[in-house]
């Protein structure tokens, strides 16, 4: 019977009961890797590219002028250049390589997560699947798929940009689609609008008799 699949969290858990939450030394790398590629920055220019608040941008730069990673060289009255220091590029390559291990471990942490929600389709024989939503999270659910017997019959993304692309191998098609392929179960892979697709698909969904499965 046509229904939700999985739960309806709109956010998706990584490990151990935590969700993924920028840290400190996230932000601290990012500011860090952002400077190593341009030192002429503004505190502003780096707020806007990293996410961050002034006085947030404001506090770890002080934090980091007074660790040593970071040197404050005066452009003029008003502004300055903020270069890194040796520590502070040392510093970035080590955090750099922590960073990069953790990306690694909660990449196939995230694979795992994606094949324990669909377990109960594959113990049922539903193998037939569509994703919906062409981004960086279906990339991921596409790689977890790879190594199992699930079918990606069909990729669906609202942006006609995306449209008739190829995306990991697969042609990204219009919603309507549906109409005319046959799957177990559609599989919505972009977390930011889940309950706008899930009601999108819902009339699919009683029309062809799928599953909708979100995350």
């Amino acid at each position: 019977m046509p229904g939700n699949g999985a739960n309806g969290n709109t956010r998706m858990l990584i490990t151990e009961g935590f969700y993924l939450k920028p840290s400190k030394s996230t932000r601290v790398l990012a500011i860090l890797d952002a400077l190593s590629r341009d030192s002429s920055l503004s505190q502003f220019e780096l707020g806007k590219r990293l996410n961050l608040s002034g006085a947030m941008v404001n506090q770890y730069l002080k934090q980091l002028q007074s660790s040593g990673m970071v040197e404050f060289l005066p452009v003029n009255g008003k502004s300055y250049r903020y270069t890194l220091t040796d520590r502070g590029r040392q510093s970035r390559r080590e955090m750099f390589s922590d960073y990069s291990s953790e990306t690694v471990r909660l990449y196939t942490t995230i694979k795992d997560f994606v094949l324990e929600k669909l377990s109960g389709l594959r113990a049922e024989g539903k193998l037939r699947l569509g994703l919906f939503g062409a981004a960086e999270t279906c990339e991921v659910v596409l790689s977890a798929l790879r190594e199992t017997n699930f079918k990606v019959m069909v990729l669906l993304d609202n942006d006609k940009r995306k449209q008739g692309q190829i995306f990991n191998g697969h042609v990204v098609s219009a919603p309507h689609v549906l109409d005319h392929v046959d799957c177990d179960a559609v599989v919505i892979t972009s977390f930011g609008k889940q309950t706008e697709i899930y009601e999108q698909l819902k009339p699919y969904s009683e029309k062809r008799g799928f599953q909708i499965v979100r995350f």
